[in-house]
């Protein structure tokens, strides 16, 4: 940046829908888009598998 007041900034990616349908494009996201988050596979199979034992208890 030549300009010392020049701020970098980010822009998400294009949206899909309006309102709260409202989504990220798919065709346009990348590898560049989003987190590192390895365990989120693990994390949600466990989510899923405590709400199956929550919903068969009284």
């Amino acid at each position: 940046m030549s300009d010392p007041r020049d701020r970098a900034t980010s822009t998400p990616p294009p949206t899909l829908g309006e309102g709260c349908v409202r989504r990220y494009d798919p065709d346009e996201l990348s590898e560049d888009n989003g987190t590192d988050f390895p365990g989120a596979e693990e994390l949600w199979r466990k989510v899923q598998e405590e709400e199956q034992i929550n919903k068969k208890a009284p």
